[in-house]
């Protein structure tokens, strides 16, 4: 599972790591990421995630993402009653995404994803398997290697993750809202899956736990990661396009195989 990349021993790109913050509402992912950020000197490019997106923005990432908006009546986690169909949609903004911070990825800088394809994979992998864990993580694995047929899956994967009832208030504090029991509910189960998807994929994810870490050391962990993730990248290749593709950043293509 990931994205296609050279061998770096043989090629090094010099394209800027793509990164995601991941975690559910109120563990301060988006606080700590921003933390980390400020004490960057190469500042990267930050790419909210859904819950931060103003409506009425122009282009083709907004106007699916309002479409979500409006079919999920008001519901905090863009239920609609279609998983699978808005599990497209969620993709197909990501793919948008990806291809509006190329240009930044080509030049050299790092880009940062308030979320990215995991949580798309963690929600609607519990929509559609809401009382089988088990199941539900496979779906979301199966989820994950949908999202990197079409698009490079994120060099690195920053999971914040928490209690999840502390959570809970964090984010209906933040929100001035109170959530329903079941809207709780399915939060305390999206944190748990969080960390179980990380469990599978330790070279992608680096997990911040706030149950252990204090908040300075959070957010140095986070500045750290950042930082070291721009050395020995492969390419980014179009992963529909086979292994041949020229890389999207660079534009080289794959060395042959050794005969």
């Amino acid at each position: 599972m990931g994205h296609v990349t050279d061998d770096p021993v043989r090629h090094s790109c010099t394209r800027g790591p793509l990164i995601s913050a991941e975690g559910i509402n109120g563990v301060g992912k988006t606080y700590l990421t921003n933390r980390a950020v400020e004490a960057l000197d190469d500042k990267p490019l930050m790419l909210d995630g859904f819950s931060q997106r103003a409506t009425g923005r122009p282009g083709l990432g907004e106007a699916l993402l309002r479409s979500l908006r409006e079919a999920s009546a008001g519901d905090p986690f863009l239920r609609g009653g279609s998983p699978m169909a808005e599990a497209l949609i969620l993709l197909a903004i990501k793919r948008h995404d990806l291809d509006t911070v190329l240009p930044g990825l080509s030049s050299g800088r790092a880009v940062v994803e308030g979320r990215s394809v995991d949580t798309t994979a963690v929600c609607q992998a519990l929509l559609l398997h809401p009382g089988d864990g088990d199941t539900a993580l496979d779906t979301a694995t199966a989820l994950l290697e949908l999202a990197s047929s079409w698009r490079p899956l994120p060099d690195l994967t920053i999971l914040v993750t928490d209690d999840a009832r502390e959570a809970v208030v964090r984010a209906q504090r933040r929100g001035q809202c109170v959530f329903t029991s079941e809207q709780a509910t399915f939060m305390r189960k999206a944190c748990a899956l969080y960390e179980r998807l990380a469990a599978t994929d330790p070279a992608r994810y680096r997990v911040v736990d706030r149950r252990s870490v204090g908040e300075h050391e959070a957010a140095e962990l986070i500045r750290a990661w950042i930082h070291g993730a721009g050395t020995g990248l492969g390419c980014l290749r179009e992963p529909w396009q086979g292994p041949g593709a020229r890389c999207m950043c660079c534009g080289r293509r794959a060395d042959p195989a050794p005969a």
